[in-house]
C-alpha cells in the first residue's frame, strides 16, 4: 500500500435516486474509509521514523517526520469536508450512518497522531542538539516506543477487517501502557539522581519524561479507535463502565 496521500479531493459524484443512489454513496462512503486508512498508514510510518530518529539522535530524519505533518493536516481536512458532503446530500441510516460518524472520529483521531509522531521529532532534535553524547534511555520508555507502534499496526489491520475483538483486545492492552508511563516517571527521577542532578541530566530527563507522554496520548487514541470500531461492527458505545471492564477483565 503506498504511503502517498493524494493531493486534491476525490470526485463528488452526482447523486442518484433509487438504488443507483445507494450505490453512489455506498461507494463514496467505501472509497472515504480507504482514503481513511491511507491517511493512517502515513501517520503510522511519520511515528515509526520519529521513534527511529530519536533513538539514533537522527537530526534530518527527525526534520524530515517534521515536514510530512502538514500532508496529513490538509488530509484530515478533505475527508472531513467530504463526510460533511455525504451527510448533507444523503439520508444516512443505521451501519451507513455509523460509517460516516466513525470516519469522521477516527480522521480527527489519526491527525493527532501525526501531530504526535511530529512532536516526539522535534524533542529528537532537541536530546540530539542539546545533550553531550547518546543518553542512557530508561527502560520504560524504550517499552514504551516498542509497544505503541505496534499498537498502531494492530490497530490498522483490524480497522481493515473491522475485527470487533482484535479492537477490545487493545483496550484491554491500553492499561499496560498506562502502567509503563508511571514507571517512566520513576525512571527518570533515578536517571537524574544517578547524573548528580546536573543541568543537562535535567534537560535530558524532561525530554524523555515528554517523549513517553506524547507515546501514551497515541495510545489513548488508539484506545479511542478500537472502541470505534465496536462502534461500527455492532452499534454499541464502549465507554467508561464497559471500558473499565474490558481493561479488567471484570
Amino acid at each position: 500500500m503506498s504511503d502517498d496521500l493524494p493531493h486534491s479531493p476525490e470526485p463528488t459524484p452526482v447523486p442518484l435516486a433509487g438504488d443507483d443512489h445507494k450505490f453512489t454513496y455506498e461507494r463514496r462512503i467505501l472509497a472515504l474509509k480507504r482514503r481513511l486508512v491511507r491517511e493512517a498508514s502515513v501517520a503510522m510510518a511519520m511515528l515509526d521514523a520519529a521513534v527511529d530518529a530519536l533513538f539514533k539522535l537522527d537530526v534530518e530524519a527527525a526534520r524530515t517526520v517534521r515536514r510530512q505533518d502538514d500532508r496529513v493536516d490538509a488530509e484530515e481536512v478533505a475527508i472531513e469536508q467530504e463526510c460533511y458532503e455525504i451527510l448533507a446530500l444523503h439520508h444516512l441510516f443505521a451501519r451507513d450512518f455509523r460509517a460516516i460518524t466513525f470516519v469522521l472520529k477516527v480522521n480527527s483521531d489519526i491527525e493527532r497522531v501525526a501531530d504526535h509522531a511530529s512532536s516526539i521529532a522535534k524533542v529528537a532534535v532537541k536530546i540530539a542538539q542539546q545533550t553531550p553524547g547518546t543518553p542512557r534511555w530508561p527502560t520504560a520508555l524504550s517499552e514504551l516506543a516498542q509497544r505503541v507502534p505496534m499498537m498502531c499496526h494492530q490497530l490498522l489491520r483490524a480497522v481493515l477487517d473491522e475485527d470487533v475483538e482484535g479492537a477490545r483486545s487493545l483496550v484491554r492492552s491500553d492499561e499496560v501502557i498506562d502502567q509503563l508511563d508511571r514507571r517512566l516517571f520513576e525512571e527518570v527521577q533515578e536517571y537524574i539522581r544517578a547524573e548528580g542532578r546536573s543541568d543537562a541530566a535535567m534537560t535530558a530527563g524532561m525530554y524523555m519524561y515528554r517523549i513517553g507522554r506524547e507515546l501514551e496520548r497515541i495510545a489513548d487514541l488508539m484506545t479511542n479507535v478500537a472502541e470505534d470500531i465496536v462502534y461500527l461492527a455492532t452499534g454499541n458505545i464502549v465507554r467508561h463502565a464497559e471500558k473499565r471492564q474490558l481493561k479488567t477483565g471484570a
